[in-house]
């Protein structure tokens, strides 16, 4: 069953166009990932699915409901959760406070999002300020799952991590697809970890989906075309 449709759409930043025919759906339990070169309109796409970016054209349906005028704060809860690029946790908050302050009701609480990362454990008291990158990272995916979501957008989850770090969130990510019937839309570079984890992809160049397939379809020929340098 799909879960997220979204057909044709177009976006402006004021008289800018930034995305001019972005289509791609993710089903049930399915993780979609979302490629292209930088400034190809992958966190625009983002951000119009979350309706922080109003669309100007095409359609956005979750659930077989019309997002285009549903405010950022009810998509959220109707089961769509967001990982943002950067981050962006309350860093004057402690760890259980970042994640007390997403909570709504479900599965997900704090003693199982601990459990998907243990250094939130051992850091609950801590401000977000105080951690390291990596563990603010852990931080943002726990936020997102705290909101029980039922698909999860992750937006440059491993960006600028160390390598071990970046294990622990393909490892982390891995088990929410093994062990959960979440749907995931992840937006990312490495193409080597969305090979494990990824069953479909769509690949957009400058504001438009011009390649979508199974992820194992991307060959040599599709990465030179659309995400070579």
């Amino acid at each position: 069953m799909t879960l997220l449709s979204v057909e044709h759409v177009a976006a402006h930043y004021g008289a800018s166009q930034a995305l001019f025919d972005v289509s791609l759906s993710v089903a049930e339990g399915e993780v979609l990932a979302l490629l292209g070169r930088n400034g190809m309109g992958k966190t625009t796409t983002v951000k119009t699915i979350c309706r922080m970016l109003p669309t100007t054209g095409g359609s956005v349906m979750f659930d077989g409901q019309d997002l285009a005028r549903v405010p950022s704060y009810k998509v959220a809860r109707l089961g769509i959760g967001l990982v943002p690029e950067g981050r962006r946790c309350f860093t004057n908050l402690t760890v259980r406070e970042n994640l007390i302050a997403a909570a709504r009701a479900g599965g997900w609480d704090f003693e199982r999002v601990a459990a998907l990362f243990p250094p939130l454990a051992d850091r609950r008291d801590q401000v977000a300020a105080s951690l390291s990158g990596g563990e603010q990272q852990m931080l943002a995916i726990a936020r997102a799952l705290m909101t029980n979501p039922r698909l999860m957008i992750l937006d440059e989850a491993t960006e600028g991590l160390a390598p071990l770090v970046r294990q622990e969130i393909w490892c982390a990510i891995s088990t929410l697809k093994r062990e959960t019937g979440m749907a995931l839309l992840v937006v990312d570079k490495s193409l080597k970890e969305l090979n494990e984890v990824a069953d479909h992809a769509v690949i957009l160049e400058r504001g438009e989906t011009v390649w979508s397939g199974a992820m194992h379809d991307i060959d040599e020929g599709v990465k030179g075309q659309f995400l070579g340098v």
